[in-house]
């Protein structure tokens, strides 16, 4: 089987992401700063480097905001809950509205050689309600990372799922979470994020 954790394997990106989306809220570069070392921390990602899929290679930079708004992705390397290490990039985007978001995202190409379940996900078959046998566990652990930036700065919402559309925030579930869910969710309580696991 080819290495996971190969940061300048091309296949390793392919297939879409797999994400934790995090809604930081107002645009401050202190908050983006202290909630990317947070996620940092509790995913515990090794190493931070340029995105790997440019043409110059390997490049290690500095893990902070300024490099991740020169280059637009940081990568490293995570260890999953089942034991495996696979590459993983950070991005961040600031919408129209004012709004921060930090994303971490898995990359299926890496994530499929560690795992047959996943197969073709999002994909036919793969990608029905049998995803969630491997998902649980998956979103469980990032649940744990957005749990972390949240106690760092506080977060309006975290979704965790496949390549997650820009209209899921937490305005949008101001109202209620839908009954049928693609993605885990957390919103904000008295206690901390409460979570919402995916149901298909």
């Amino acid at each position: 089987m080819r290495d996971p954790a190969r940061l300048d394997d091309p296949e390793n990106w392919s297939g879409g992401f797999y994400e934790l989306d995090i809604e930081l809220g107002r645009a401050d570069p202190v908050r983006l700063q202290a909630a990317l070392m947070a996620l940092w921390a509790a995913a515990g990602i090794d190493g931070c480097y340029a995105d790997p899929r440019m043409a110059n290679g390997l490049t290690a930079v500095p893990l902070n905001v300024s490099s991740l708004e020169e280059h637009g992705l940081l990568a490293g390397i995570v260890t999953l809950p089942s034991g495996h290490r696979v590459v993983c990039a950070c991005t961040s985007v600031e919408f129209d509205d004012g709004q921060q978001w930090l994303t971490l995202n898995l990359p299926l190409g890496a994530l499929a050689r560690t795992d047959r379940r996943i197969g073709a996900f999002p994909f036919g078959e793969d990608g029905g309600p049998v995803s969630l046998r491997w998902r649980h566990q998956l979103d469980a652990w990032l649940g744990t990372v957005a749990d972390a930036v949240h106690a760092e700065v506080g977060v309006a919402c975290a979704v965790i799922g496949f390549e997650i559309d820009a209209g899921k925030d937490a305005a949008s579930f101001a109202a209620g979470l839908p009954e049928e869910r693609w993605e885990a969710i957390a919103l904000p309580g008295p206690g901390g994020l409460v979570h919402t696991p995916a149901n298909r």
